[in-house]
């Protein structure tokens, strides 16, 4: 029952103690290792060196800093592929040795959340299959979709305290040719940016002091097995996850708060795929006006593939009714980027996103007609045949 002096503070006024004992679930690490024992799976270990954050009852979870394998995200590759090459450059930037796998299929969650998916087995072995193409590198999985994160950590409890699911899984998996392998943490690549903003601020060229910032968490990031999200004292009293806002406090953006910051983005996986309309309305005038109103962003930061694209590919519509709309819409990978000096096209790939960003960007001192010129030049390079791709030298030129 929820004490009813919490539901009439104000949240600047509740306190909410650490207490791992008051966690709603065990200490999934004990069960993991436990399990390993008795010869159900393999455990693959955080590899060192990893920095130790806590989660929101003030449990330890282990950060990888590097020899990390990149689970990447379905809808990154049609809507912001930005997403994924910022946290690629931040790795070559901080020089973390990193693999980007062909391996990898969709995790399949996006339909399981809109109700389309098949059965527990089927979606627990595409998980296990995933995790087993990581081992087999020796690298470390780290999950760019907050869906994926969310979905992965719910199939982790499932196996947990399911034999008979642990038993089909590893029939499918014996078929598969593939080990049946679990990593010792379900790692969010937010968790992994906010491990390192101290570097990322230590590399950082460009001023963001005079940036104010709105940000949004990802649903399927701190609502799905909440107990495991990074949180700290220090971010809104642990009262919040700490991801993003730690970051852009780290290169110096003021985070503006916003009251509507618990809502969805309006993505909602039925509503996007069924009532597109009711997805774009909830997040423009749910979200996006909410935030005009009560804090006037330059930018809204994210850090999830659904939530970067709602918000921002939502905003048009509502623009061609006049309505109070156009904030532009990063992850925070992206955002990070921009502030240790990514160039905004070649590397953030911000001409796939919807909603003006200029003003943002002239705020921080970039010429976008000179970076835009910079991008077309080398894309001609490209067309004209003289490149097949551009390199990560060619990124930084």
């Amino acid at each position: 029952m929820i004490p009813s002096e919490a539901l009439i503070s104000k949240a600047k006024d509740r306190q909410f103690t650490r207490d791992p004992e008051r966690a709603p679930t065990e200490d999934f690490h004990d069960i993991l290792f436990d399990l390993e024992k008795e010869g159900e799976w393999e455990v693959q270990r955080v590899p060192e060196p990893y920095v130790e954050v806590e989660t929101k009852y003030g449990r330890k979870k282990k950060i990888p800093l590097q020899h990390t394998w990149h689970h990447k995200s379905c809808g990154q590759c049609g809507h912001i592929p930005g997403y994924s090459t910022s946290i690629f450059w931040i790795n070559r930037k901080l020089g973390f040795d990193y693999i980007d796998p062909t391996d990898q299929t969709s995790c399949t969650a996006w339909n399981y959340y809109a109700s389309a998916t098949s059965n527990a087995a089927a979606q627990a072995a595409v998980a296990m299959r995933n995790f087993a193409a990581a081992a087999e590198t020796s690298y470390f999985p780290i999950i760019h979709c907050g869906t994926s994160f969310g979905h992965y950590k719910e199939t982790r409890q499932q196996l947990i305290h399911s034999p008979e699911l642990r038993r089909q899984v590893r029939d499918i998996l014996k078929r598969l040719g593939k080990k049946f392998v679990i990593p010792e943490e379900i790692v969010h690549y937010s968790e992994w940016v906010h491990a390192v903003r101290d570097r990322i601020a230590e590399h950082q060229t460009r001023n963001m002091s005079m940036i104010r910032a709105t940000v949004h968490p990802a649903c399927h990031y701190h609502k799905l097995i909440a107990e495991d999200a990074v949180y700290d004292p220090e971010i809104y009293g642990a009262q919040r996850s700490a991801i993003i806002t730690g970051t852009l406090k780290a290169i110096g953006v003021e985070v503006a708060d916003y009251s509507t910051w618990f809502d969805c983005c309006g993505f909602g996986f039925r509503h996007i795929l069924v009532s597109r309309d009711f997805s774009r309305s909830f997040a423009t005038m749910r979200k996006i006006e909410v935030m005009k109103e009560e804090a006037n962003p330059d930018v809204t930061v994210t850090h999830d593939t659904g939530c970067v694209t709602t918000l921002d590919q939502s905003q048009f519509a509502a623009q061609a009714h006049n309505r109070n709309v156009g904030v532009p819409v990063m992850s925070d990978s992206q955002i990070a980027a921009l502030a240790m000096g990514a160039h905004p096209y070649k590397v953030l790939q911000l001409h796939w996103h919807s909603t003006d960003n200029k003003p943002f960007l002239q705020k921080v001192g970039i010429d976008t007609d000179k970076a835009w010129q910079e991008f077309e030049a080398a894309v001609e390079k490209l067309k004209s045949g003289e490149q097949q791709y551009l390199t990560w030298e060619d990124a930084d030129a």
